[in-house]
């Protein structure tokens, strides 16, 4: 196969998985609206998860936190250049829940990872546009929290929700 027409059937390729798909997160549970998405975006399909705070994770408030703060404590003793990165944001949390249900490291999920985009709250461009939701995903009448409330906790600033006290 010559280089020039791997780039014609990768335009091709491209060109067929233009299909986006946009996601409402809110009160579904964070695990299976990951594995949902992981598998769509695996499929080909672009999808933009939009309220990326209001998503939920189950189990009491105090097992989430300290859950959290495990993580957090996790360091390296080299290079902090080379430590992980611990997401504090909603939308990369989301984002970062989804890309281990990928095969990051093999091109495919490299690829697949791209197509998706999450959002805090719903973009100006995106509004009035229709949304489709999980069924399966919902949270019914479990204790839990909402990923925008955990990572408050941790640090992020929820300007959306200044923004509209003030107005």
């Amino acid at each position: 196969m010559n280089p020039s027409s791997r780039s014609t059937r990768n335009t091709q390729i491209r060109a067929q998985t233009i299909n986006r798909t946009i996601v409402d997160a809110s009160d579904l549970i964070l695990g299976r609206l990951a594995s949902y998405v992981a598998q769509r975006v695996l499929n080909g399909e672009d999808i933009v998860v939009v309220n990326a705070e209001k998503a939920v994770l189950t189990g009491s408030r105090k097992s989430i936190i300290n859950k959290f703060k495990t993580k957090l404590d996790k360091r390296t003793l080299g290079s902090q250049k080379k430590a992980p990165k611990k997401p504090r944001r909603p939308d990369t949390y989301l984002r970062r829940v989804v890309r281990g249900m990928l095969p990051w490291k093999t091109p495919k999920g490299k690829r697949a990872y791209r197509r998706l985009k999450t959002y805090v709250g719903v973009p100006t461009n995106l509004q009035g546009a229709a949304t489709i939701t999980f069924p399966d995903a919902k949270n019914n009448l479990r204790q839990s929290m909402s990923v925008g409330r955990l990572l408050e906790i941790f640090g992020w600033d929820n300007s959306l929700e200044v923004d509209n006290d003030t107005a």
